[in-house]
């Protein structure tokens, strides 16, 4: 009777699987699940879809963050709800600034510019390559079904 009959394992164990089998007994070259691998590496790259906004639609007040002319990931953002979030803006209400006075326009500037840092800084933490306004893909026709990330934008706001 030989080894294998006999229930006795002479391959090796490998951890997780739960079988120990000479390795003798599989007939695929060693090189096959590498080559697995590296196909199924090649093939998701692949199907990655890339995107442009052309030139003549693009409205540059609605990207906050990326290569408008080259993205495969992106994600939108509600503006306005992350300029309201803002220190600056909650000074405006508080002080009621009066819109329109040069303290109401600069208060209103360095909110806008705290939302887009905030904006950008919760893009690159979570690997988009572009973050826009909620809807404005649709609005040029690229189905892209990017996530909101207003949320994110919001907590990296109030951690200010």
């Amino acid at each position: 009777m030989n080894q294998r009959e006999e229930g006795s394992n002479t391959g090796k164990k490998y951890p997780g699987v739960g079988l120990a089998f000479s390795p003798s007994v599989i007939s695929f070259p060693r090189n096959f699940f590498s080559l697995l691998v590296y196909l199924m590496a090649v093939t998701c790259v692949a199907v990655a879809q890339s995107y442009a906004i052309p030139a003549e639609s693009l409205d540059e007040q609605k990207v906050f963050w990326g290569n408008p002319a080259s993205f495969s990931k992106p994600a939108e953002v509600d503006f306005k709800t992350a300029v309201l979030a803002t220190d600056e803006y909650k000074t405006i209400r508080k002080e009621k600034v009066q819109p329109g006075t040069g303290r109401y326009w600069i208060l209103i500037s360095q909110a806008s510019e705290r939302a887009i840092r905030a904006i950008s800084a919760a893009g690159k933490e979570q690997g988009f390559d572009l973050v826009v306004a909620k809807g404005y893909l649709e609005s040029v026709n690229i189905q892209a079904n990017p996530p909101d990330i207003t949320e994110s934008v919001l907590k990296k706001l109030s951690a200010e």
